[in-house]
Order: structure tokens, then C-alpha cells, then sequence
């Protein structure tokens, strides 16, 4: 084979450490914390074999057609963003594939290589790859573990030199944090946006996912400015194999968008999407979601047992509302990355704290997931994972 040069975002662009620990755990009888996945007993199978099937003997060759983004399902979504507090018309709403695909997009249209992102210090791997993957230089800000980021760092972040082109915020359920960010911040938030002239994004694929409390207002929501860019995503609260999302795009920047978005893949499929739509109509999501409530809600809650069964004395741990995480604060003499192949022999996994660091560091910490493992399971995982950190402290 010849020896190419290949491109700098190639040469930049790091595989996600989840996917390579998670390729270690073969073993069926491996206790997975590590997964960000909703349970899969519950997903709407026979339900979404009736929609399709129903949109194949209604709607024939289109469905299997080129197609523009599908009318019906920007409709359901205008609506859903009306719910939250969001008005915008059914053309504002970009279906992608996924919400990784607008961040990617989103990414493009504001960033050149080089130039200034702000992120959260402890963030999504997705968010990673479409910035610092990209040759960003990145800017990050501390998260309070239980109000969300810290909006005082970020102002500074935004009016230090050089300016930064672009910010990306998880506000609800934050991956890895589990934590959200409160309605003020949401509104400070807003509020620099429009006051520094820059773009924010909303990623938010863990709303729906509310088990205890009230919703609050997405930081779109308290947009005066069209600053705030929205990313929704069909993954969590309905199948992660949909690949379905969208983002809330300003008219003026939509022919930008599209043609952005052409570069990548021309479209989403429109047999999905129609699926998806049929779906909706139905009001399938609503049971669907209530459901995912309340056994998101018992094992979260199993968890947390758990952990102060065994780690009270040697750990902290966020309390999440919704979502599917969980983070863990052990003694910082640990190293979650060094303990993980010992957990590996005790047939437990997790994801290490460091692989969400954008800057290093937080090596004491861990993710967990609790939404697709089943209370017994979770009870004999936090039982072994407690056995693997007290004999890394001997």
C-alpha cells in the first residue's frame, strides 16, 4: 500500500476510548455499568413493525424514494418545541441523522481549524471529535455537579482572546455528569450568547428522559437573539438505531444548512422518517416514554442504593433526575483507568472519567450507566466495582 498523506482532521480525529474498552467486554457474563444505551426491552419493537409496515402499503415507492425532509414529522417536532417553550415554523426544524450529525454540521458551519471552542471540561467523546478533532483549540469551563456549568467561567471564556467562534452545552442529563443545568443558568446562558455575539449549542438528546421533578425550559427557549441552536435526537427516547435528529436552524441560515448537510449525505432516510411519523401520530411516544420512567426511575434508584451500600465511606456520586448516567467521585489517589482491567476480571465494566476530560485530568472519576442493566445486576455490579476500589487502595 502506498504511503498517503491524509488530511489533518483525519491525522487529529481520536477513536472513542468508550467504543475500545467496550470491545473488551466479550465475556456474556460481564456486568456492563458502561453503556449508554436505553434498555432494550423496552424498545417499541412490534409497534415500529406495525408503523412500517402501514407506511410500505400506504405510501408505496415513495417511501423507498429520494426525498425532502418529511413534512408530518417537522410538524410533530415544531409542536414538541412549542411544548418546551420554543416557537419556530415546521421549515426551521433539520432532520439529521442523529444528534451527532448536527453537531457535525453545526461544527463546519462556524469553525475553521485552529479557531476558538468553548466546551464544558468534562463532556460527551461526540463533542470532542467534531472540535478538538477538528484542529479547534479548545476552551473549557468547570460544571457544577449539581446547577450545571459554571456560567461566571463561561462569560470569561467567551470575552478572552482570541474570541471564541463557538460554545457547546449539555443542559439536561448530562453525558457523563448525569447533572442539569438550573433555569437561571439556562437564561444567563441566553443572555451571553446574544450580549457576545456568539453561537451556542444546545445538545439535548436526554430531556425526554425525566423520571423525577419538573421540566425546565430548554436555554432555546430563553433565546431573544437566534444564537442558541437547538439539537434534538429520536435516539434515546425512542431507538438509538433510528438515527434520527434534528436541529432548530434560523430561517436566514437554512439554504447554509443544506447545503452543508449535502456535502455529508444528501438526506435522511425518508422511510424513517416516515416511520417515525407514523409512530408519533399514533401517540405511541407518550406510553412509550412514561414507561422508560419508571424503570429508569427504579434502577437509577438501585443504583444509588448501591452505591451508598458499599462506597458511602469512600466515594461521592451525582443524583440525577433523568437521563442514564450517574458520575463517581472516588479518592484522588485512584486511577479509574488503571482499575479497569481489574474490574474487567471481576466481570464489571465502566466507562473512566477521563476518556469525558477535554483537557486530561478527572482520573479518580467514573461514568455509569444504570438505564440498561436490571436491579439484581446492578446490585452484584456495584457490589464487585466496590471490591476492585478498596483493594486499589491497599
Amino acid at each position: 500500500m502506498h504511503d498517503f498523506e491524509f488530511s489533518t482532521e483525519v491525522t487529529n480525529l481520536k477513536r472513542s476510548v468508550m467504543r475500545d474498552l467496550l470491545a473488551l467486554a466479550v465475556d456474556p457474563g460481564i456486568i456492563s455499568l458502561a453503556g449508554g444505551l436505553p434498555t432494550g426491552e423496552l424498545l417499541p419493537i412490534a409497534e415500529f413493525q406495525d408503523c412500517l409496515h402501514e407506511v410500505l402499503s400506504r405510501d408505496g415507492s415513495a417511501a423507498l424514494q429520494y426525498s425532502p425532509m418529511y413534512r408530518p414529522l417537522q410538524e410533530w417536532i415544531q409542536a414538541y418545541m412549542l411544548e418546551k417553550g420554543v416557537s419556530c415554523e415546521p421549515d426551521q426544524i433539520f432532520i439529521t441523522n442523529g444528534a451527532q450529525q448536527g453537531q457535525a454540521i453545526l461544527s463546519r458551519l462556524f469553525l475553521n481549524p485552529g479557531d476558538v471552542a468553548v466546551t464544558e471540561e468534562i463532556t460527551f467523546t461526540g463533542i470532542q471529535q467534531v472540535t478538538a478533532g477538528r484542529s479547534m483549540t479548545m476552551r473549557t469551563v468547570p460544571t457544577d455537579l449539581k446547577s450545571g456549568v459554571d456560567t461566571d467561567a463561561l462569560e470569561t471564556a467567551l470575552r478572552s482572546e482570541p474570541r471564541p467562534k463557538m460554545a457547546v452545552l449539555i443542559p439536561d442529563f448530562h453525558n457523563p455528569l448525569g447533572v442539569s443545568m438550573t433555569r437561571e443558568k439556562r437564561s444567563k446562558v441566553a443572555a451571553l450568547s446574544a450580549e457576545y455575539g456568539l453561537p451556542v449549542i444546545e445538545d439535548d438528546p436526554y430531556s425526554a428522559l425525566r423520571f423525577e421533578g419538573d421540566p425546565i425550559p430548554p436555554i432555546k427557549a430563553f433565546d431573544q437573539d437566534n444564537s442558541i441552536f437547538y439539537i434534538g435526537s429520536f435516539s434515546k427516547m425512542f431507538a438509538p438505531a433510528a438515527r434520527l435528529g434534528w436541529i432548530v436552524v434560523p430561517t436566514q441560515l437554512l439554504p447554509i444548512v443544506t447545503v452543508l448537510r449535502e456535502s455529508f449525505d444528501l438526506e435522511t432516510s425518508t422511510l424513517i422518517q416516515r416511520t417515525v411519523a407514523e409512530f408519533l401520530s399514533r401517540g405511541l411516544l407518550e406510553p412509550h416514554l412514561e414507561e422508560m420512567a419508571r424503570v429508569n426511575r427504579e434502577r437509577c434508584q438501585c443504583m444509588l442504593a448501591a452505591l451508598d451500600d458499599h462506597l458511602r465511606d469512600l466515594a461521592v456520586w451525582t443524583k440525577p433526575q433523568g437521563g442514564l448516567f450517574i458520575w463517581v467521585t472516588l479518592p484522588e489517589n485512584l486511577d479509574t483507568m488503571d482499575m479497569f482491567h481489574d474490574a474487567l476480571e471481576q466481570k464489571v465494566i465502566y466507562i473512566p472519567g477521563g476518556a469525558f476530560a477535554v483537557e486530561g485530568g478527572h482520573a479518580n472519576t467514573m461514568r455509569l450507566n444504570f438505564s440498561n442493566v436490571k436491579p439484581t445486576a446492578i446490585q452484584e455490579g456495584i457490589k464487585r466495582l466496590a471490591l476492585v476500589i478498596r483493594s486499589s487502595l491497599t
